[in-house]
């Protein structure tokens, strides 16, 4: 018996004749659920009226179940049978076990980037942490967060190591979840503030060991911060914004 040309295999697959059909709505839905997921404007927990959604994206359910998929391989919500779809919530032992892992990945991309850091860079640093300082002194605790979030990203891309970056992301996404930010808690601004100074002058210094090791200990005390928050309830400081 003679061997399956592969034009004759190629015909034979199953996918072969089945129409490619583009998969761009149910992203562009995806996109928008992982957005209003991230601004809390679906809470951490919350169930997700399909309905609802489907009625105010104005889209078939089809799409919209398509991107709760997605967004549940992701981790952001969960798939409950007979129940519907629910945002996913971050619990202590998640961030019990999420930090560490986070905080040694991204001190290792305080050590890449403190290897690679080029003149601009440190500019680029110095720049973003002055306006750290800045939020910081006006109790802008929301302002402080955005270029907090600023900060880690210049770290990491001047890394320039794509996988750290991934990975460090989709961490980053699932503690988006959480309904606290570690921020609020009474003393953290001023304790985040002087963690970022330790990480900026060894970085500058070009002392990548330095740099990762104040990294790892700046997210571990964000660990700290939130489990407290979680755990106690603990009063949070004002935010002026």
């Amino acid at each position: 018996m003679g061997a399956t040309s592969p034009k004759a295999a190629k015909i034979r697959s199953p996918r072969s004749s089945q129409p490619i059909v583009s998969s761009a709505l149910y992203q562009e839905v995806a996109d928008r659920l992982r957005e209003e997921i991230f601004d809390h404007v679906l809470q951490p927990g919350e169930w997700i009226d399909e309905l609802a959604l489907v009625a105010r994206y104005g889209i078939s359910r089809t799409p919209l179940r398509e991107a709760l998929k997605v967004l549940a391989a992701e981790g952001l919500v969960t798939l409950k049978p007979r129940r519907g779809c629910y945002v996913a919530e971050i619990s202590k032992e998640d961030a019990s076990e999420i930090y560490p892992v986070l905080a040694m990945l991204e001190g290792r991309c305080a050590y890449e980037a403190t290897r690679r850091l080029s003149d601009a860079a440190a500019s680029q640093l110095q720049n973003c942490h002055d306006a750290l300082e800045q939020a910081a002194v006006a109790g802008e605790i929301r302002q402080f967060f955005e270029v907090n979030q600023e900060f880690h990203r210049l770290v990491q891309e001047q890394a320039g190591n794509r996988w750290l970056i991934q990975i460090i992301n989709d961490l980053r996404k699932v503690l988006k979840l959480s309904r606290l930010n570690s921020l609020s808690r009474v003393g953290r601004l001023g304790s985040s503030l002087a963690e970022h100074r330790l990480i900026l002058a060894a970085m500058l210094d070009r002392d990548a060991e330095g740099a990762e090791a104040a990294m790892r200990a700046h997210l571990l005390a964000g660990q700290h911060a939130i489990q407290k928050q979680m755990g106690e309830g603990a009063p949070r400081e004002r935010n002026n914004t």
